[in-house]
C-alpha cells in the first residue's frame, strides 16, 4: 500500500506546494485505460500478425474459417511472442525499479517508451516517419530515443499496414492461378453456370495443406520482425 499511495500519473506536471485532485488523477488514470488497448496494439506486431491472418482466410475464399476468434487468439499469441524480448526489457529497466522505489514514475515512463522505441524505429519506413516529423516542424532527431511517441506510433502503424498488405499479396498469388486456371476449365467445358469459387476451394486447401501452409505463413512473420 506504500507503494500505492506513493503513485502519480507522469503526465501531470509536478507543481512545488500543489498535488493533484485525487479525483482529477483518477479520472485521467481511467481515460488512459480506456485507450490503452488502441496504444498497445498500435505498437506492437499486433497489426501486421492480424492482417496477414486475414489475407490468408480472404484469399482462401473459407468465409469465416477459421473463425475471427480463432485468428484473434493465434495473433495476440504470436504478438506476446514477439514481443517478449522487449516486454522483458521493460519490466526490467521500468517497472521492477519503480516497484523498488530506485526511479520514479517519470522516469520509468520514459525507460518503457524508450524499450518500446527499439522495437517500433527499426519496423518504421524512413519516409512515413518524415511525413509526421515535417509536418508537426520537428527537427530531424540525433538518435531513435529523441523520437516524439506522436509522431513514432503512427508512422509505426502505416508501415505496419503496409508491410501486411505486401505479405497479402503473395499470399493471394498461388490462390488467384488456381482461381484463373478453374474459371479457364470451366468455360472450356462450357459449364459457365457453375461458380468457380465452388469448384475452386478444394484445391486451394489441399494446395495450403501440402505446403504446411500455416507454418509458413506464421515462420514468415516471425522472420519479418527479425532486426
Amino acid at each position: 500500500m506504500k507503494m500505492i499511495n506513493k503513485l502519480t500519473l507522469p503526465i501531470i506536471p509536478e507543481i512545488p506546494g500543489i498535488e493533484p485532485s485525487n479525483t482529477v488523477t483518477i479520472l485521467i488514470l481511467i481515460t488512459i485505460l480506456s485507450i490503452a488497448p488502441a496504444i498497445l496494439l498500435l505498437m506492437t506486431s499486433f497489426t501486421r500478425i492480424v492482417i496477414v491472418l486475414g489475407f490468408v482466410r480472404t484469399s482462401l475464399a473459407t468465409q469465416q474459417m477459421p473463425p475471427n476468434q480463432v485468428l484473434i487468439g493465434l495473433a495476440l499469441f504470436i504478438t506476446l511472442f514477439v514481443m517478449a524480448p522487449t516486454i522483458g526489457d521493460i519490466n526490467e529497466n521500468a517497472l521492477q525499479p519503480l516497484l523498488k522505489e530506485e526511479i520514479d514514475q517519470t522516469q520509468a515512463f520514459v525507460n518503457a517508451s524508450n524499450e518500446m522505441k527499439e522495437f517500433m524505429v527499426p519496423h518504421t519506413r524512413d519516409q512515413d516517419l518524415l511525413l509526421f516529423l515535417e509536418y508537426a516542424n520537428i527537427e530531424k532527431p540525433e538518435t531513435i530515443y529523441d523520437i516524439p511517441l506522436t509522431a513514432l506510433i503512427p508512422a509505426f502503424a502505416i508501415s505496419e499496414l503496409k508491410t501486411a498488405f505486401e505479405m497479402g499479396f503473395m499470399i493471394f498469388i498461388p490462390f488467384l492461378i488456381i482461381d484463373m486456371v478453374v474459371s479457364s476449365v470451366l468455360m472450356s467445358m462450357g459449364m459457365m453456370m457453375l461458380p468457380p469459387v465452388m469448384i475452386s476451394l478444394p484445391f486451394k486447401i489441399l494446395l495450403f495443406i501440402l505446403v504446411d501452409g500455416w507454418h509458413l505463413v506464421v515462420k514468415s512473420l516471425l522472420l519479418s520482425f527479425n532486426p
